[in-house]
């Protein structure tokens, strides 16, 4: 027999957990870009965050990151 779990005081984990949205995704991906999360803020991100929302994060931001090498780049050759 199945309790439900509000009746034995527990939080069901839909509830308790955010969702796996691809902000949130982003915000990961940026944190790693920097690389100064801390372990446990780390495993916690991970285990609320959907593997295609990260993959599409993490292109998007190397494209951004290559995008402003590129400009940076061209700043510094044309001398202005």
């Amino acid at each position: 027999m199945s309790e439900d779990p509000s009746t034995r005081g527990e939080v069901p984990k839909t509830q308790n957990a955010p969702k796996a949205t691809f902000l949130r995704s982003m915000r990961i991906v940026a944190w790693g870009f920097l690389g100064v999360r801390k372990n446990s803020k780390y495993h916690e991100d991970l285990g609320q965050a959907n593997p295609f929302h990260l993959i599409i994060a993490a292109f998007l931001g190397v494209l951004v990151f290559i995008g402003v090498l590129l400009l940076a780049v061209k700043w510094a050759v044309s001398g202005t």
